[in-house]
């Protein structure tokens, strides 16, 4: 696995999600779950490519802005519509600091 340090934990709070981009160009959606929980999941829904951090992400429910598809944030798999997911990467936590591993994950697409 190759994990690599995007952010500490300061950078994204519970029931709050931020956009990053990796050393090889990857951009990753981190989101704090609520109870604690770091997730990271692929920058953009599978639906058409929008930005999933300029939707609405109430701590266990994600909803893209443009077609309000929502995806739990436990586990990626989508909620409206039920046939599609976003891709989750391992996320590691080393005291304050956050790594992702993004090696062999590709990002969903929706033939939709």
């Amino acid at each position: 696995m190759a994990f690599e340090k995007i952010c500490t934990l300061d950078d994204v709070w519970e029931c709050e999600m931020e956009t990053f981009t990796t050393s090889t160009g990857v951009d990753i959606l981190l989101v704090g779950v609520e109870g604690g929980d770091m997730k990271a999941f692929q920058a953009m829904c599978p639906h058409q490519e929008i930005e999933l951090v300029e939707g609405e992400f109430d701590g266990k429910v994600l909803t893209c802005k443009a077609h309000l598809w929502q995806f739990d944030c436990h586990n990626g798999e989508g909620i409206n519509p039920s046939d599609c997911r976003i891709a989750e990467y391992p996320v590691k936590i080393e005291g304050e600091d956050v790594f992702v591993d993004v090696e062999g994950v590709e990002p969903f697409k929706s033939h939709s």
